[in-house]
Formats: structure tokens, sequence, C-alpha cells
């Protein structure tokens, strides 16, 4: 159950695809938010919690996903859509002044994460068809193969994993 300290949620297999597309991204705009906030798959990258943090993210997102780690556009995309809902939520939710962005990528799978100093837990509710927003945790756990929320000492890390090829 989402919300819970070190409790990962399972993917179920299924059909489902990301309910939008991915912008297409003008890499002068993503080299230029690595040059400014840093490389989150070197270490985390601290952005203001501000909504057009989001548009960063997502930049950073793509730049690392698609050109670095060179994976297929259909990963990019979901990514990028996941990383774009959990900052929302930071940024939404917690009262923070800042959050944290981290991405690592392991041979079969990549993870980001975002760290804010709330302690106050995520939590996945029911969607319906005509519900207008609280779709973000749902498009987490039907778009990812895991996910999950860590607490710490000072705030938590939210988090999703996604399978990738093997390189």
């Amino acid at each position: 159950m989402a919300g819970l300290e070190g409790v990962e949620q399972p993917r179920r297999r299924g059909g489902t695809t990301a309910a939008r597309r991915t912008p297409a991204f003008d890499d002068e705009q993503a080299i230029e938010a690595l040059e400014l906030f840093g490389n989150p798959s070197e270490g985390e990258v601290r952005l203001p919690s501000r909504p057009e943090s989001a548009a960063v993210a997502r930049r950073l997102t793509h730049c690392v996903v698609l050109r670095q780690w060179a994976l297929p556009p259909q990963t990019t995309e979901n990514a990028v859509l996941l990383v774009s809902e959990l900052v929302g939520n930071a940024v939404r939710h917690t009262g923070a002044r800042v959050f944290g962005l981290r991405m690592t990528r392991r041979r079969t799978t990549i993870r980001i994460e975002v760290r804010d100093p709330s302690r106050g837990l995520p939590c996945l509710m029911p969607v319906h068809e005509l519900d207008t927003s609280g779709r973000g945790l749902f498009l987490v756990d039907k778009l990812s193969d895991r996910w999950g929320v860590d607490l710490q000492p000072r705030g938590k890390t939210t988090w999703f994993e996604m399978r990738v090829a093997d390189r």
C-alpha cells in the first residue's frame, strides 16, 4: 500500500500507455538546464519548489534518459510524465522551498527519486473517468514497474523504477 515507509508498489502488467505525449524538447534548453542545475544522474539536483520547476525536471529527465542513457522514446516519454507528476505533488502538497531530483541507472532498471522535506505521505486514491486532478500517483502506479516512499529523518523520498533492456 502506498504511503508506508520502505514499502514498494509492485507493477501490475497491463496495456496502459502514457496519457499524453512527451513534448519536443529543445536540446539547447535541456543543456541550459543541465548547466544551471546539474545532472541528476551524477547527484541530487535541487530545484525551487515552484510550478515552473516541473518543466525543468522534464527537460532534465528527457536529456538524461533519452540522450545520456540512450533509452527508447517510449521509456523516455513515460519517465518524463512520471517525474512531472512526482514534482507536481512535491510542489503542490509539501510547502517546501526546494526539492531534490535524482536519477540512477542500473543494468536493467532506472530509478527516479523526488525528495522533499515533508513527512506527509502521498496517497494513491481511486480515479474516476471524469476526475480533472488527483491522477498523478495513479499514473505512477500504472506506468512504473515499482514505486514507493522512503521516510527520511527530515522528509521523504518518493520514487519509481522502470525496467529497461540490458545494455
